[in-house]
């Protein structure tokens, strides 16, 4: 039998939200059967509570937010693929702000700590979602395609497509789970440079550095360019640098590490089902809206 899993003892990382940039506690916390994954924001009278489910959707503007009863947990997405990567299939997160820490803008430091935590089986046999049919969400204006597929393991097949030869035309796959911590986990969100300033002018990205995303740069910089990024950044205007077409103190841990974040993005998302999933999922252009989309239609097909 296949049981259901949860962690073993609590663990807390702490730091800024990407686009509030506001300094938060999240801890996770050993669950029950049948629980799912649970958020609870402590610094709100009557700790209100909200179940990681597609349903309760509220925003995917560069990220993916949960919301209920005017209460709502934001960036949820990495935390969200951590544990679905790793099999956990209940948990309780409780979080003192309104938005998950960045932390090095991917899901390496939650696999770590849940790692280090331990994963135990509960006496419950774990749920899966098994498909009967193919279900596929698509937008022809942006060439997103999404399509679920049935069988016997969870797979993902994701194409990405930019127009800059930076990134351009990029493939990633998961097949099974074993290869998520290694291969999938570390992989970090990215922006273009010139998609900063528009996102600081929307009020987001309050929480972004050059430690915890890759920075795309498609353009020589001028010394005006790299005295007000230095400035931006905190940082000596000499440490402004482009290197392979990254303004980062980090490297590119894979030539298709884009490709690898946006799958992670979508473990994390498509967990909103509400459980693991057994399908082939070949994705082309995700983001938080789509996948959040093909959430809602798989669930909508065993909630009918």
């Amino acid at each position: 039998m296949d049981f259901q899993t949860t962690i073993n003892t609590p663990f807390t990382l702490s730091g800024p939200g990407l686009h509030t940039g506001r300094f938060t506690h999240a801890t996770v916390k050993p669950a029950f059967a049948d629980c799912g994954i649970i958020f609870k924001r402590t610094d709100v009278e009557g700790e209100k509570t909200l179940a990681a489910l597609a349903d309760n959707v509220a925003d995917t503007n560069h990220g993916t937010t949960v919301a209920a009863d005017g209460v709502s947990v934001s960036t949820i997405e990495h935390l969200m693929s951590a544990l679905h990567g790793m099999r956990v299939d209940n948990a309780i997160v409780e979080i003192d702000g309104p938005e998950v820490p960045i932390l090095d803008g991917s899901a390496r430091l939650w696999v770590e700590q849940i790692r280090q935590s331990g994963i135990v089986q509960l006496n419950a046999e774990r749920r899966y979602l098994c498909l009967t049919e193919p279900i596929e969400w698509s937008d022809d204006k942006s060439g997103i395609v999404m399509k679920a597929e049935p069988a016997d393991v969870f797979s993902v097949d994701c194409k990405i497509v930019f127009q800059s030869e930076l990134i351009g035309s990029q493939s990633a796959q998961m097949t099974g789970y074993d290869q998520y911590a290694a291969e999938i986990a570390k992989c970090r969100t990215f922006v273009f440079l010139r998609e900063v300033e528009m996102l600081l002018a929307h009020n987001l990205i309050k929480g972004g550095d050059l430690d915890n995303a890759l920075v795309f740069v498609d353009k020589p910089l001028s010394d005006e360019e790299k005295a007000r990024l230095a400035a931006l950044y905190n940082r000596d205007k000499d440490s402004i640098k482009v290197s392979n077409g990254v303004l980062n103190t980090i490297e590119p841990y894979f030539t298709n590490e884009p490709a690898r974040h946006k799958l992670l993005d979508f473990v994390g998302d498509i967990y909103l089902v509400g459980m693991p999933v057994k399908a082939r999922f070949t994705i082309k252009c995700p983001g938080h809206h789509a996948n959040v989309a093909l959430a809602q239609t798989i669930r909508k097909s065993i909630i009918k």
